[in-house]
């Protein structure tokens, strides 16, 4: 090999990299920024806030959970688990007018194991499985932090008055958009025969009993 034919072997090595530099440059700018703001939406502001404002540290620890989840497929639900879901998840609606607490609790309960099975990590690594949700379902993942947060408080004995009757059913309502996410029909769940629907549901959402909307719950 000819040495001017070394030197341009060397030029267009030095090129590439050069290119591949400027790119990496790049999505770590301002646009890699606003993918991650709009990936993200409500979770990116979140974060940006816990971060103390810091957008650099926030875009970090959101790029490191894409980078953990982001190849994540959800799995499809077997028939007999989703009828359970939604019989537990009506049930669990259902029980908040008398007692909130534990129906708050069934729903964090709920919210795990569906996630579970849809391929996610365990619940039992709830910080893990959040940052999973977040990448998937990043508009109604709060609704898990919510009702888990509100969930814990009940678990601790604390008394609540009307407006912590409030929060909860607050929390069960964000949690129940999650719920919905969580449910909808996988590209593998289509292939299966659909089977008639047993609760009443509203435009293919589950219909909330009518406490959630008069703000009628009695305290537990």
């Amino acid at each position: 090999m000819s040495t001017g034919m070394i030197i341009a072997l060397i030029v267009i090595v030095a090129a590439v990299v050069v290119v591949a530099a400027a790119l990496t440059l790049n999505a770590r700018g301002p646009h890699g920024g606003r993918d991650l703001k709009r990936r993200f939406g409500p979770e990116y502001d979140r974060t940006l806030a816990r971060h103390d404002g810091d957008a650099k540290a926030a875009e970090r620890e959101l790029t490191e959970r894409v980078e953990r989840h982001g190849s994540l497929r959800e799995q499809p639900l077997e028939p007999g688990r989703r009828e359970q879901f939604e019989a537990r998840w009506t049930a669990a609606q259902e029980r908040f007018v008398d007692a909130p607490r534990e129906a708050v609790a069934e729903a964090d309960r709920l919210l795990s194991e569906v996630a579970a099975d849809r391929g996610f990590p365990d619940g039992g690594q709830y910080e893990e499985q959040l940052a999973a949700l977040s990448v998937h379902h990043a508009g109604h993942v709060h609704g898990y932090r919510h009702v888990h947060r509100v969930a814990r408080v009940g678990a601790g004995g604390q008394d609540g008055d009307r407006a912590d009757t409030e929060e909860m059913r607050e929390a069960m309502v964000e949690a129940r958009a999650l719920f919905e996410d969580l449910m909808s029909p996988t590209r593998e769940d289509s292939k299966k025969p659909a089977k008639p629907e047993q609760h009443t549901r509203t435009n293919g959402r589950t219909r909330l009993p009518w406490a959630f909307n008069r703000h009628q719950a009695k305290g537990s």
